[in-house]
């Protein structure tokens, strides 16, 4: 089954502009475009409920996509069932028969097929090969190991030779151990199949580990492709860093040619962003050194030290800020240290708008609709040359009538404006938390509000994800400017 070397440039499977949206309204998968090479490991990576299973079970032919277009060796696959695609998929529960034995397990889809017996037999006997369980046939299933189940689960997938594998977190019922050994078995399998693997896990060491190129996505929507190495060395977003591996990221400013400030002191980095430019700088754990406070280009105190048995995680503070720090050497609680990055271990990001805007109507009495309730705005501050007539009427300048429901109104807050609460009654909008990361001296959250509408508050405490909180905004921390 091994593919020829001069085949592994051509394009198996691409998804145009993909999205898929439930019943209730959800878009579960929006605007998603990602072309695989046949022969590749692709991995899907993400947390739980970001889109990446149902992108898999589209491209199995399980669900259908409500938009884009699903190309496989160039031909639109969309309306073609499961049965009739190459592809073959394993499920994190193996989905294997209990009352059958091995072979019969592996041997179930030639059968529907009607092949002969001899042909069946021969290619049961290749497929457990595969997996190293070519003495296995006549054991039952529940005599088996997680990892040979496994196995099994792979080769009954593998037996129908499917052009493309996909693989739905097939190690999460596994032990850590067993966990890591098929990591690698897997990733054997598919250096010697040559077939197209696509894999599913929100575990970000599995996808480094094995695969060639991993898609990062979140609340439905991709965030990076890229290598291993692009992933983790060059992140796009604060998501992305956050998300792969551990990190620190400052809110930061450059001061010159290859220079950036945050945490209060100057750095030389690699990456030429332009004097003045807003940014976040991520550090990796790994690189950043302590010494002595003379020394250190950051001073703080060692609040915590945990071994974690290759290192030892280190927390220092400095000022208000935070740093993580992974060091083979022990650290000495409380002790007074010093803190050195080389240019290298910094990565700059252009710091993302987070400024919250709302689009809002105006009513009859010329107050704003804002998201669920009314907000009252001196309209005329607004609409320059406007005023109220006599009859408490807008007019323009000249003295024409403006009509409330033509005025669209741009609604602007900042999040370090805005207070998180768990008194439901306290702010004026209410959500849930779906995604927080830390920034050193803040959480940065994420907020989706009951109108569907995404906050972004930056908070020193830490909340916790999904806690249910109400928006406290004060009213004269609110922007507004009227959409052109």
């Amino acid at each position: 089954m091994a593919l020829n070397k001069n085949t592994l440039k051509e394009n198996i499977i691409e998804l145009r502009h993909i999205s898929r949206t439930f019943d209730d309204g959800f878009r579960v998968v929006e605007d998603f475009n990602l072309t695989v090479q046949r022969g590749e490991f692709v991995t899907f990576l993400g947390p739980s409920g970001c889109g990446k299973t149902t992108t898999l079970r589209m491209i199995a032919g399980f669900d259908k996509p409500t938009e884009g277009e699903l190309l496989l060796n160039g031909e639109d696959i969309r309306d073609l069932p499961p049965n009739k695609r190459p592809i073959n998929t394993v499920f994190q529960r193996y989905a294997l028969f209990p009352h059958l034995n091995v072979f019969d397990n592996v041997a179930f889809g030639l059968k529907l097929k009607k092949l002969p017996r001899a042909e069946i037999v021969k290619k049961v006997g290749k497929a457990l090969e595969m997996v190293d369980l070519e003495d296995f046939e006549d054991r039952k299933i529940q005599t088996l190991s997680g990892g040979q189940q496994q196995r099994i689960a792979i080769a009954r997938a593998l037996v129908n030779e499917p052009e493309i594998l996909l693989l739905d977190e097939p190690l999460g019922a596994l032990d850590l151990k067993m966990r890591k050994e098929m990591q690698l078995e897997l990733k054997n399998m598919h250096h010697q199949l040559g077939i197209t693997f696509i894999y599913v896990t929100h575990d970000q060491e599995e996808a480094l580990t094995m695969s060639d190129k991993i898609v990062v996505m979140s609340e439905g929507k991709i965030q990076q492709i890229g290598t291993p190495e692009d992933i983790y060395n060059e992140p796009k977003n604060a998501f992305v860093a956050d998300f792969i591996g551990d990190s620190n990221i400052f809110s930061g400013i450059m001061t010159g040619k290859c220079k950036v400030r945050f945490c209060g002191a100057e750095f030389a980095c690699v990456d030429d962003v332009e004097h003045g430019t807003m940014i976040d700088a991520v550090v990796r754990p790994e690189d950043v050194t302590i010494t002595t406070p003379e020394q250190g280009t950051i001073k703080g105190v060692v609040t915590s030290v945990i071994f974690k048995g290759v290192h030892y995680e280190i927390a220092v503070q400095s000022g208000k800020n935070e740093i993580v720090i992974q060091s083979t050497r022990k650290a000495v609680l409380n002790a007074n240290v010093g803190l050195c990055i080389e240019p290298e271990g910094i990565h700059i990001m252009l710091a993302e708008d987070t400024i919250n805007r709302i689009e809002s109507g105006v009513d009859k009495e010329y107050k704003l609709n804002f998201l669920g309730g009314l907000l009252d705005c001196d309209i005329t501050s607004v609409i320059p040359g406007t005023s109220f007539n006599t009859g408490g009427v807008l007019v323009d300048a000249h003295g024409d009538e403006i009509e409330p429901a033509k005025i669209k109104v741009i609604v602007s807050v900042k999040p370090e404006d805005i207070t998180m609460s768990d008194d439901k009654e306290e702010g004026i909008v209410r959500g849930h938390i779906i995604n927080l990361i830390y920034k050193g001296d803040h959480y940065s959250y994420v907020v989706r509000t009951e109108e569907d509408e995404d906050f972004i508050v930056d908070d020193e405490y830490l909340w916790n994800m999904d806690d249910y909180v109400s928006l406290v905004i004060p009213k004269d921390k609110f922007h507004y400017a009227l959409k052109k």
